[in-house]
């Protein structure tokens, strides 16, 4: 007997989520950043070009991605880092803001020269929380595919850049650091006090009519709970978040199309002098940040480099920077990135 068509979806969504499992080990091996989301959306890109017929996950595994990645996210908050940005609050929020000016600028200039439309050229272009702004992007009208390719081009291209202009230019040890991960409860209680949140915070961001609410009502109970350093928000558990990334990872590649290849071809040029130009201007605002608050100019580039936040730590560890400002700077952006892009989506599609 054939077996049923919700039958062969959940085994062709389990036969994935294995060989995600097995590119993400491999992908660990050589060193990417965000291993589980490339290979999700690695080899749903492959699925979508080779499968006959189309698949989708299902709706709900989503959404629950959505809120681990908002905890994810909200964990970053910590005492510490709120503490340096009281510091520094005002050279690192006229830095943070001419970062999200330059940003919608190029994106802007993106859809000025190429055929993709306003909002998805800027959600592509916007630097912070490149996990969050690919999971929502859809639900606030741009094109997910699109913003996910020139979204994690750019963090592609910082991992690449990042440890040579560290060496060349500000005389730095280009070596990745070890990131605490997990905290030091029992995984069970960090889990569940995980799952809780993110089920909770995305009920109260739909009752608050939040955009986005899976995404930033998790991210906003947590952060507020890790800025009173809740014990248990220590750190969220490397499985759920490998799970997350990978799940957006693996929507994103598999709604790609040949139709949406011919697109990625005219926009690739652009989309990668922009990209180019936005981390060479990020570096000048770096420097600014260093003559502005004494910091050193190494503190200043880490902290406002446009993207691949995990990484950027990881370097900052290894590299001898001030890591708590490079954290607090690089939470603020992605903190204000993510907010910012409701209302700007909103804004672009009225006009």
């Amino acid at each position: 007997m054939r077996a049923s068509r919700p039958g062969r979806r959940a085994l062709r969504l389990l036969l994935l989520a294995v060989v995600v499992a097995g590119v993400a080990a491999l992908l660990e091996l050589a060193g990417l950043p965000s291993p589980h989301l490339f290979a999700g959306l690695l080899v749903g890109l492959a699925y979508a070009f080779v499968a006959k017929d189309e698949l989708r996950t299902p709706g709900w595994l989503g959404t629950s991605a959505q809120a681990v990645i908002g905890v994810v996210m909200g964990v970053l908050v910590q005492p510490d880092t709120l503490g340096t940005l009281a510091g520094y609050w005002l050279p690192i929020t006229l830095i943070t803001l001419a970062t999200l000016l330059l940003t919608v600028l190029a994106g802007l200039l993106l859809a000025r020269f190429t055929s993709v439309d306003r909002t998805t050229a800027t959600f592509g272009m916007i630097a912070g929380g490149a996990a969050g702004i690919v999971a929502v992007s859809d639900e606030l009208g741009a094109d997910g595919r699109l913003v996910a390719v020139l979204q994690y081009l750019r963090v592609l291209l910082i991992v690449v850049l990042m440890p040579i202009a560290v060496v060349v230019v500000f005389d730095g040890s280009g070596a990745q650091g070890a990131l605490a991960d997990g905290g030091s409860h029992p995984w069970p209680l960090a889990t569940l006090a995980v799952l809780a949140i993110a089920v909770v915070g995305a009920w109260a961001g739909r009752l608050a009519h939040l955009p986005a609410p899976s995404l930033l009502g998790p991210l906003i109970i947590t952060a507020v709970l890790a800025a009173f350093d809740v014990p248990l928000l220590e750190g969220v558990p490397w499985p759920l978040t490998a799970a997350a990334f990978a799940v957006i990872g693996a929507q994103v590649g598999l709604r790609f199309t040949p139709d949406t290849l011919k697109t990625l071809r005219r926009v690739l040029p652009a989309g990668l002098a922009l990209i180019v130009g936005l981390i060479v201007v990020s570096g000048g605002l770096g420097v600014l940040l260093s003559e502005l608050t004494g910091l050193s100019p190494l503190d200043g580039y880490l902290a406002t480099t446009p993207g691949g936040i995990f990484v950027v730590l990881a370097v900052a560890t290894g590299s001898g920077a001030d890591g708590t400002v490079v954290l607090a700077v690089q939470v603020l952006r992605m903190l204000v990135m993510l907010l910012a892009g409701p209302p700007l989506a909103r804004l672009l599609r009225n006009r």
